[in-house]
């Protein structure tokens, strides 16, 4: 079956990994993409969504990840976070500089009427990190956060579906943040959340039955997670052919 899928794409963060796992708690697959991922590429995965993340990186500097610019023309919903959001605002004519203040840990912010902070509460915190930000507008977007040191905390063109928040709802931190994150998924990609890990495993399982019928598997065992789930589910589906090295 071909569930609905949500790019990640990882520009270097810390939360990363963390930001493709809250998509999929919230029953959407997500699939984790470099910044090098072709337009074409993008094209053929055919996401629902599309999550920037957050990163070390300026967007100023010159090596900075970049995505390819007709990304934003694709009618794909996008969510930038952190670096993801300034980058947003830089490529399409925003203004990014140092920040007056750098931001780390908890900040109180004031969410502004939008649909993606629906059900949030509008005087909350949140968790930032970042030494950048955007502080200028680009067009047709508008201010829907701000923070006492971070006037555009966050910023929407609704009209387009692109997102920005300097901050992170994925971590633990920012109260309601997977509220936040549930209303991208749902009121701006508006998913049919078709997806479970149970649903992974039965799809994978078939796969590979139909992939490995009548052949013998050797597979490395570290120890580690991946390596076990990754024998768990060859082993559902081709059995006693699966050798095992330890």
């Amino acid at each position: 079956m071909n569930h609905e899928k949500v790019l990640v794409i990882d520009f270097g963060g810390q939360y990363n990994q963390l930001i493709a796992r809250r998509v999929r708690e919230l029953n959407v697959y997500s699939e984790m993409v470099s910044p090098k991922i072709s337009i074409e590429k993008i094209k053929e995965l055919s996401p629902v969504g599309i999550i920037f993340t957050g990163g070390p990186n300026d967007v100023f500097a010159k090596n900075a990840p970049r995505v390819p610019h007709e990304i934003y023309e694709l009618g794909i919903p996008i969510l930038g976070i952190c670096y993801g959001s300034q980058l947003m605002g830089a490529d399409l004519g925003g203004k990014v500089e140092k920040a007056p203040e750098r931001e780390y840990g908890k900040r109180d912010i004031e969410y502004l009427e939008s649909e993606i902070f629906e059900n949030v509460d509008k005087t909350n915190s949140c968790w930032m990190s970042h030494t950048n930000y955007v502080s200028k507008l680009p067009k047709g977007f508008s201010i829907i956060a701000k923070t006492p040191s971070c006037p555009i905390a966050a910023m929407e063109n609704v009209e387009k579906k692109l997102y920005g928040v300097q901050f992170h709802p994925e971590v633990f931190h920012t109260n309601q943040g997977m509220t936040i994150l549930d209303n991208f998924l749902t009121k701006i990609c508006e998913v049919k959340k078709d997806w479970t890990m149970s649903n992974f495993v039965e799809d994978a399982v078939a796969k590979y039955k139909v992939e490995l019928k009548g052949k013998k598997v050797l597979l490395g065992m570290s120890g580690g997670v991946d390596s076990a789930v990754a024998a768990s589910i060859v082993h559902g589906a081709c059995g006693d052919n699966l050798i095992c090295v330890f």
